[in-house]
């Protein structure tokens, strides 16, 4: 049996605009993404503004529908929209949003809030609510005496706590959190990830953990993944993937995050310093999407594009410095071996 609870086939998802001229054209969000998450894993999907990484959240919830490909959690197709999913996968797949202002209802207290997913999902008896939205505040360290305050009442922290209340009420197997600390303030970052963790452990629960912040991937991810431009860049355990960095994008995120030590710097790749800008997701270049920004670029980066390779057990590399690197075969289209 599979341990897979979350399977992304040659995901796409393009969304149409028009240019200047009037001419119809796509932006390519998320192109051919292939990735698995295993039950019990954090895995770290990591990238700039515009790589796609809060795309593939949104489609997996199915909040936007694929172009192409296909979504298959525990072995069943979900590549269709929210509106159209049965109720018991619904529960059963949550997220937690980067703002909790804009997610939840300012009209509504904190116990209207969470009562809805309770009384939609059935997850209690009517009489015994109540106590269940009590249970749900302990369990994100936050007091009976929310139970009537309203959003914007709280603070960024407090409004994001009830935010994963929220996720929790549904008794989910598998939570997508996009980038939930970016817009708080560092220490209370780091009392949320702190309960995020002690939840996963306690619940058993599967996130994939979206985040523009690299360092953080260190402590929290299983795994990490590396976006550009809608595609997967690498893919490797934590502990490989920091001590081991391939790709040269990679390998520039990495060495620019800021360290406090000599010995912390000692452990960082060699700075590789990045030229040109970011190309246009409408104007994507042929060949390597980032060969207008790569030191280690050859001819064969501006003709063709590289394909996914296995260089080492459970280490994915997209890139053509190691094509012929190859353990366990060439990974195309439909990407087998994440």
């Amino acid at each position: 049996m599979s341990n897979d609870i979350l399977s992304i086939i040659n995901l796409r998802t393009y969304f149409p605009v028009k240019t200047s001229q009037g001419k119809d054209v796509f932006v390519k969000a998320v192109d051919g993404v292939n990735l698995k998450v295993e039950r019990g894993e954090v895995l770290g999907v990591v990238g700039e503004s515009g790589s796609g990484k809060s795309t593939i959240a949104y489609t997996v919830m199915g909040m936007y529908k694929p172009t192409g490909g296909k979504i298959l959690f525990h072995g069943q197709d979900i590549s269709i929209l929210s509106s159209k999913r049965p109720l018991l996968l619904k529960k059963d797949l949550q997220i937690v949003f980067q703002d909790p202002g804009s997610s939840l209802n300012i009209y509504q207290d904190i116990k209207q809030i969470l009562e809805l997913p309770l009384k939609v999902h059935k997850i209690v008896n009517k009489n015994q609510i109540k106590e269940k939205i009590i249970s749900l505040l302990q369990m994100v360290e936050l007091s009976e005496s929310y139970l009537h305050k309203s959003p914007v009442a709280m603070g960024g922290g407090e409004r994001q706590m009830v935010s994963i209340a929220r996720a929790l009420a549904c008794e989910p197997r598998f939570i997508i959190l996009d980038e939930p600390t970016s817009a708080l303030d560092v220490s209370i970052q780091a009392k949320i990830i702190n309960m995020l963790l002690k939840l996963q452990r306690e619940k058993q629960l599967t996130y994939m953990f979206i985040t523009h912040d690299l360092s953080l991937m260190r402590n929290i991810a299983t795994r990490v993944a590396i976006m550009y431009l809608g595609k997967i860049c690498e893919i490797a355990k934590t502990n490989e993937f920091f001590s081991k960095p391939l790709h040269p994008y990679t390998r520039m995120l990495l060495s620019s995050i800021p360290v406090v030590s000599e010995e912390e710097e000692a452990f960082k790749p060699k700075k590789i310093k990045s030229t040109g800008e970011i190309p246009s997701p409408v104007n994507i270049p042929s060949g390597c999407s980032f060969h207008l920004r790569c030191p280690e670029r050859t001819e064969l980066c501006y003709k063709e594009e590289p394909t996914t390779v296995e260089v080492v057990p459970g280490h994915f590399v997209r890139c053509h410095l190691y094509q012929g690197m190859k353990l366990q075969g060439e990974i195309a289209g439909i990407g087998d071996g994440y």
